[in-house]
């Protein structure tokens, strides 16, 4: 029987260790006749244990790599290749912070005689860890315009590396691409959108295969899986700002028509323009204006709130306007209605769904970190925003 060699190798030891089979026979004594046909000498097989971001290698020499099975504490293998010589095997994947894995390997030589050597190695924990939040969230349904979003507590310097990881499926022929923006909090942030938007019915898959990954700011030390559906109806929401309306269609058919009161013109309480994506249906909350800069203009419950920014634009029921609506932009920014065209509204619209806002005087064009505007910039802009390219 072989001996069981076991030992610690530290992840960021960057010299070979050579783990030899030895075979049942002493120093002093012959190892026996040689099987016909080959040499039946144990190769010597090296695990070369991981530097910081690198994946597992075994190497043989005098023989060939016949099985190779990394696992880790709780069973979890770490799936690799063998080049086509059968000299060497490199694990798909980076061996994860604060693991212990156990490395089996089944050698065979040149006569065919198969020999299994055993050991452990230990990677250190990460002295950073970075998590991340995405949205939208598993298992929900969405309007035609929501990205799929991943906003990062730490940074990430390693943009293509950990871009490579994030692997999005969908249900139907869709082109899309990543891109990398500072979101509205200052964090790091990678969203996925399509060239045009969803076909009504997609369901989208996320696999954020990142253990193991250093973003740079910090170590990924799980995986991550996420899915949604885009809503059957396409729905988009048309605000003309000039015309003091709001319309909304439902797969290309209006079904409704708002009169509405945008931002006052002439200074910081004009709307935002281009495309906003409704981010959430907040219902009833309160605004303070001094939260967005504002001063002590207003500080009141609102009504039917539906986010669209993260500056603080949002459709609601604003019934103390009521003077205004189809006839003058005097909002601090919001799109404002009656209460009861606002309950309706809102019942009728999702998260996802697109707002294409226009008019002459507006504080400019939603950023793309500002919410969800990255409609806003042309695909070609988009793709550029991809760390792959």
């Amino acid at each position: 029987m072989l001996p069981v060699a076991r030992i610690r190798i530290p992840l960021f030891l960057l010299t070979a260790v050579a783990l030899t089979a030895c075979s049942a026979a002493t120093a002093n004594e012959p190892a026996g006749p040689k099987a016909a046909g080959g040499d039946d000498t144990p190769a010597n097989v090296t695990v070369v244990p991981p530097a910081a971001g690198r994946q597992v290698t075994v190497k043989a020499t005098g023989g060939t790599l016949a099985r190779v099975r990394v696992v880790d504490a709780d069973g979890t293998a770490l799936a690799g290749r063998t080049d086509a010589g059968g000299g060497s095997w490199v694990s798909d994947r980076k061996a994860a912070p604060g693991t212990s894995y156990t490395v089996e390997v089944t050698s065979r030589t040149a006569g065919g005689k198969e020999t299994t050597s055993r050991s452990t190695f230990s990677t250190p924990e990460a002295d950073k860890v970075n998590k991340l939040t995405l949205t939208p969230g598993k298992n929900t349904t969405v309007g035609i315009a929501q990205p799929l979003s991943i906003v990062f507590d730490r940074p990430v310097t390693n943009k293509a590396d950990v871009e490579r990881q994030l692997k999005v499926t969908t249900s139907n022929p869709t082109e899309g691409s990543w891109g990398w923006l500072t979101d509205y909090s200052g964090k790091d942030r990678v969203d996925w959108r399509p060239k045009e938007y969803w076909k009504p019915g997609t369901k989208v898959t996320l696999e954020a295969t990142l253990n193991g990954t250093d973003s740079g700011g910090g170590w990924f030390v799980r995986d991550y899986r996420t899915g949604f559906t885009v809503d059957s109806a396409a729905r988009i929401v048309k605000v003309d700002l000039d015309r003091k309306k709001l319309t909304l269609l439902r797969d290309g058919r209006a079904v409704r028509t708002i009169p509405v009161s945008g931002g006052t013109p002439g200074g910081d309480k004009r709307s935002w323009r281009g495309t906003a994506v409704l981010m959430a249906k907040e219902g009833t909350i309160n605004m303070n204006s001094e939260t967005v800069g504002l001063g002590d203009a207003y500080n009141k419950d609102v009504d039917y709130s539906m986010r669209l920014t993260w500056s603080g634009m949002y459709a609601h029921a604003a019934p103390w306007n009521a003077a205004y609506f189809g006839n003058a932009n005097k909002s601090s920014g919001c799109i404002g209605m009656s209460t009861e065209q606002a309950a309706a509204f809102y019942a009728l619209v999702r998260p996802g769904d697109p707002f294409e806002i226009k008019g002459e005087d507006t504080k400019g064009v939603v950023a793309p970190g500002n919410g969800y505007g990255a409609w806003n910039l042309s695909w070609t802009a988009w793709q550029a925003k991809s760390a792959l390219r």
